[in-house]
């Protein structure tokens, strides 16, 4: 069974047999939002980028995104760039494949973001979800979904963080003015 996060909220990312999750995947999904124009309703493509922002402590260590699609290690994989979005209902249009096992052990944080890559904002796109899947059975953990669109052109989504032997995931929700990861930086260092 899923859980649908709230801003803020957290979720450990044990089975329920007790035994921790080996691989996740982190999906991406949107739509462009249809917008009225002159000659009836009418959708601009929106390009959405997952990232994945490998943490030692609160040192950046490495970075998995649509230049650079496997982290130094292997341990974190981008499937590939999407640029248009809009795969369906509940679809991922980007993933981010995390190997838990193979995280090395001085990363304690993985954090996930979104950047209009193409400058459009968050009104512009409906459908928005990011979503935590057990990769090992296709099952569903949590799911976060962008809800109200906004403003900015960037959200830090959810932080992975390693807890004892095993891993909760939160969800934090938080807008940020990006077209890329990198401008993201400054904003996603009071969630460490």
């Amino acid at each position: 069974m899923s859980v649908n996060l709230a801003k803020g909220q957290s979720v450990s990312l044990q089975k329920s047999t007790g035994e921790s999750l080996t691989v996740v995947r982190m999906g991406l999904g949107w739509k462009a939002a249809a917008r009225r124009g002159l000659f009836g309703r009418r959708t601009k493509e929106v390009d959405l980028d997952a990232s994945a922002l490998l943490y030692a402590e609160k040192t950046p260590s490495d970075v998995v995104f649509f230049q650079h699609l496997v982290s130094n290690d292997g341990s974190v994989r981008h499937t590939g760039d999407n640029v248009v979005g809009g795969v369906g209902a509940g679809g991922d249009d980007e993933s981010i494949l995390v190997d838990l096992a193979r995280v090395p052990v001085h990363i304690t944080q993985i954090v996930f973001t979104v950047s209009s890559y193409t400058g459009q904002t968050f009104q512009e796109v409906e459908n928005a979800h990011c979503r935590l899947v057990d990769e090992t059975n296709g099952k569903e953990l949590a799911r976060y979904e962008l809800a109200g669109g906004g403003a900015h052109t960037g959200q830090i989504m959810a932080k992975v963080v390693r807890e004892g032997s095993g891993w909760q995931m939160t969800a934090i929700g938080a807008p940020a003015k990006a077209r890329t990861f990198q401008d993201m930086l400054p904003d996603i260092a009071p969630f460490l």
